[in-house]
């Protein structure tokens, strides 16, 4: 039976950076799942990789055919922006292991619930405030429009969405540190061959 590998963690812990190089990794046979958003692209970017990038009205034509997995909403100063997961028929679980960056908490129990907890499997990336606000900054300045507010918005949600008694009612139990990107990758590579082999 096939398993969903939940990449979790705050904004600019290293989610798509680990995501990729996960999906590299041959020996482990992922494949991607790519979730939706109605937010404008960022410089490189590209439709597919990151997301599937969306508007209002092709999230309204997915969530009326019933498409929708699991979906979060922000009103941010910019405007409402959507990120959700879509069921495109491609999943193959019987076959396959998949890997998403699903970000939140929330996301990760919409597609726990969806799938079941017998075929979703979580991993939380933590990195320090300090560090993580560096790293947001650092890659909002690299826009050709810097959305600041946005990004201090989604930093201070973050310590929110994800206060410790919110990780423990979500059943969080797997916790790997990115302060350095090459252990933090050998830790989930150990965990995920883990779980494909049935021990976790």
């Amino acid at each position: 039976m096939g398993k969903i590998i939940c990449l979790l963690g705050k904004s600019s812990t290293g989610k798509d950076t680990i995501y990729k190089r996960l999906l590299a990794r041959e020996e482990l046979g992922l494949h991607p799942i790519v979730t939706y958003t109605t937010r404008p692209i960022r410089a490189g970017e590209k439709e597919g990789t990151e997301y599937h990038f969306t508007d209002e009205d092709g999230y309204l034509r997915l969530k009326a055919a019933g498409k929708v997995v699991e979906e979060r909403a922000y009103h941010t100063v910019h405007g409402l922006w959507r990120y959700f997961t879509v069921d495109d028929a491609a999943l193959d679980l019987a076959h396959n292991d998949y890997l998403i960056a699903a970000g939140t908490l929330v996301a990760y129990a919409g597609i726990r619930d969806y799938y079941g907890a017998d075929r979703v499997v979580s991993i939380l990336i933590d990195v320090d405030d300090g560090v993580r606000l560096q790293r947001a900054l650092n890659r909002e300045r690299k826009q050709e429009h810097p959305k600041y507010e946005e990004m201090c918005r989604r930093f201070l949600a973050d310590s929110e969405d994800f206060a410790p008694e919110k990780v423990r009612q979500a059943g969080i139990s797997t916790v790997i540190q990115n302060e350095d990107l090459d252990l933090c990758l050998s830790e989930i590579i150990a965990y995920v061959k883990c779980v494909q082999n049935g021990v976790q």
